[in-house]
């Protein structure tokens, strides 16, 4: 790969701006552009940083080829070729993080997300999967020290649930999580299944970046709301008041229904969250259809119906199709373990954007 140091003065501008707008005292009372300009430094800054370790390596190997032209003892010169061997790795290594960093992040990855898994084929034992699912995350969740929140459930009678949508909010949620959305397989023996039989079920995994109001604009006239009560378990305060409601978004017959809290205006909110989410990830959808092939090649392309990955209870075996990466520790991924399998995508879907910035840049 050819590598060309580019001009970092702009950049150097650029943060001397930020910094500026950071001292005035209006910025802080506009939380938004707060948030934006300290994530742009922060990016600047390690641009710049990678820049200047990438010129003091270059030079510290331009000084070791001097020395090497001129050295005659053997021993001093298997030292001195194996700290340029040295220098060349860390070389490369910052020369591939300056252009990662150089590459337009993913505005939406720094988002809370909304997390959607349902059952697929397999009936009840599809929803115990979708169970299982909803568990993993969970569990990944507090390794991460994110905050869970259940927006909507539909549980199935054998304990698992046909449908569970809910909020995570933390740090880097979203370019996590990005990368789980799609279809996951289980193959295992049903607790109903008599004979022994292996069973292969599936669930879909949904991963939506939560939407802001400001960028989903929902018109009153747009919504056909309304309240009832609860059904199902719950206690009895929740089936005796009209605290469940539901929303019709008439343009596109979207539905959202959420009746997990015993307040009528919490259970609204929950479900106008969800509703702005979908339609931000129906109308970023419709956005990339101009360019779906080039989708279509990124790892997690958030398809429903791409399977991603397979679940083999009885060789306690995790598949991911998506990277040929198998391995043999089904229990620990059902219990949050799922770091390899992200950072895995994370570094092939980083292979692509660079691949591709190089492409583009003359």
């Amino acid at each position: 790969m050819s590598f060309h140091l580019p001009d970092i003065a702009p950049m150097r501008q650029r943060l001397a701006d930020v910094d500026a707008q950071l001292e005035q005292p209006e910025t802080f009372k506009d939380k938004a552009l707060l948030s934006s300009l300290s994530r742009e430094h922060q990016l600047l800054s390690n641009t710049i940083q990678h820049h200047q370790t990438i010129t003091q390596l270059q030079q510290q190997l331009n000084d070791l080829e001097g020395l090497l032209t001129s050295e005659e003892d053997e021993a001093m010169r298997e030292l001195m070729l194996q700290e340029k061997t040295d220098l060349n790795q860390r070389l490369e290594s910052e020369q591939q993080a300056l252009l990662l960093a150089m590459i337009p992040p993913d505005p939406n990855d720094s988002r809370n997300t909304i997390l959607e898994i349902r059952a697929g084929t397999g009936g009840e034992e599809a929803a115990l999967f979708a169970g299982d699912l909803y568990r993993m995350y969970t569990r990944f969740a507090e390794q991460q020290h994110w905050h869970i929140e259940v927006q909507s459930c539909n549980e199935s009678d054998s304990g698992g649930f046909k449908e569970i949508i809910v909020l995570i909010q933390g740090e880097h949620v979203y370019k996590m999580l990005k990368y789980e959305a799609g279809g996951h397989r289980v193959q295992r023996i049903p607790v109903t299944e008599a004979n022994g039989r292996i069973h292969t079920s599936s669930a879909t995994v949904a991963v939506l970046p939560e939407a802001q109001e400001v960028e989903i604009a929902i018109r009153p006239e747009d919504l056909d709301i309304t309240v009832c009560r609860a059904s199902g378990a719950g206690g009895q305060h929740v089936n005796k008041t009209e605290s469940a409601v539901q929303i019709i978004h008439k343009p596109t017959g979207m539905i959202v229904t959420c009746a997990n809290e015993r307040s009528q205006q919490k259970n609204r909110e929950q479900a106008m969250r969800v509703l702005r989410s979908r339609l931000l990830n129906r109308k970023q959808a419709e956005e990339a259809q101009a360019y779906a092939k080039e989708r279509k090649d990124q790892v997690g392309s958030g398809d429903r119906s791409d399977r991603i990955r397979t679940y083999n209870f009885p060789q306690n075996r995790v598949t991911d199709h998506r990277l040929n990466m198998t391995t043999y520790n089904l229990d620990k991924v059902l219990e949050g373990n799922l770091l390899p399998f992200i950072e895995a995508a994370q570094n092939e879907d980083n292979k692509r954007r660079i691949a591709a910035f190089l492409h583009q840049t003359p």
